[in-house]
């Protein structure tokens, strides 16, 4: 590696330029970068060497992730071996994943109140005044052995890992499980997630609940259209037929609502484009890398600057588009607790928001 244009030298240089750039290469403004260093360096272990700065470890690891390049690619871009190059993107991923421990969270105090979101629309508010956000599905590429190809083989015939989050409605995950074969139900790992206290994931208080589709149970703290009734925006773009009835007027605005999952879910795959065609490292790193892209995501939205152009552009597409998620075929038996009393407060949402209609 002989080139004068060293991979330290055009970090400095693209620190020190234009945001646009600097955004294209690393998915996050300078300022960003600088915080997350310093956060990476004094709570989560990132380190550099003799020769190298952390700095350019962390660079390192947002390219790779960013765009996808190849390791031998990287080593080209910053001019280390591609031994070297590997092992600082595995000290990132290291810590970003340490990160994801303590922001892949919902913030302190998130359930105490009324989501603005929510509380500044007419369209959700008082009616899901004690909403505290969305849960679903989504699929990530998965690159895994010919021979155990079969269970992480999707409904759409390529391997992935089926991953379920949670989110707020300022488009932060606030829980995600990873690492599922493609196959798998949403409600089976649904369960697993909520049943465990090892996975830590943040139940809703007593009098709250999450959004979920028809995919997932009816049971208290979880609340799911109506079946067999119209739900998808989409379904009531098309056509001339006006929204009709408790259970039509319910979907329409449990959907539209609940899109925030499917808006977050579109924003983080379109930052880091290794998630749409995962490399062929290990099952665990490729389960690492996701929880790394996720605590970025939050990283980047939850920071006071709130300067990023994929989350503006996100908030100005228009809530009827659906993104990346589909509801599964067939019909979730409710068994859990609280079922009468989750379909008692849908009945009574929707009887509010008919009447408010009238």
């Amino acid at each position: 590696m002989t080139s004068k244009q060293t991979g330290d030298k055009w970090l400095g240089e693209l620190l020190r330029g234009h945001p646009v750039r600097f955004h294209n290469a690393f998915r996050m403004s300078q300022e960003i970068f600088f915080d997350l260093l310093g956060t990476l360096e004094q709570n989560h272990g990132l380190q550099g060497s003799r020769r190298t700065a952390s700095r350019e470890v962390l660079a390192i690891t947002l390219y790779v992730l960013s765009h996808n390049e190849c390791i031998r690619k990287a080593s080209e871009r910053f001019q280390h071996s591609t031994e070297t190059a590997s092992r600082y993107f595995s000290v990132g991923i290291r810590a970003l994943v340490r990160l994801a421990e303590v922001v892949i969270v919902p913030e302190e105090g998130y359930f105490d109140s009324t989501p603005p979101e929510i509380a500044e629309d007419t369209r959700y508010m008082p009616f899901f005044k004690d909403c505290i956000g969305a849960i679903d599905g989504t699929h990530v590429h998965a690159n895994v052995p010919v021979k155990n190809q079969v269970p992480y083989i999707g409904r759409h015939g390529t391997t992935t890992q089926n991953i379920m989050a949670a989110c707020d409605f300022n488009m932060c995950f606030t829980f995600a499980m990873t690492g599922w074969e493609g196959s798998a139900h949403d409600s089976r790992i649904f369960n697993f997630a909520i049943s465990d206290p090892k996975y830590r994931f943040p139940h809703p208080p007593r009098g709250k609940f999450y959004l979920v589709d028809a995919g997932y149970p009816l049971q208290r703290g979880y609340i799911k259209p109506f079946p067999d009734t119209r739900y998808h925006l989409p379904d009531f773009a098309r056509g001339n037929r006006p929204v009709e009835g408790l259970k039509e007027i319910f979907n329409q605005s449990h959907s539209s609502l609940r899109s925030v999952i499917e808006r977050t879910f579109g924003v983080w795959k379109k930052k880091w484009a290794i998630l749409r065609d995962m490399p062929s490292y290990s099952f665990t790193k490729q389960k690492r890398i996701v929880l790394a892209t996720i605590a970025l995501h939050n990283f980047i939205r939850r920071h006071p600057s709130r300067i990023d152009p994929d989350f503006r552009e996100s908030e100005t597409i228009s809530t009827g588009v659906r993104v990346d998620t589909q509801m599964q075929s067939g019909t979730c038996i409710d068994t859990a607790g609280g079922v009468e009393e989750m379909i008692a407060l849908r009945d009574s949402i929707a009887q509010q928001l008919y009447e408010s209609r009238r």
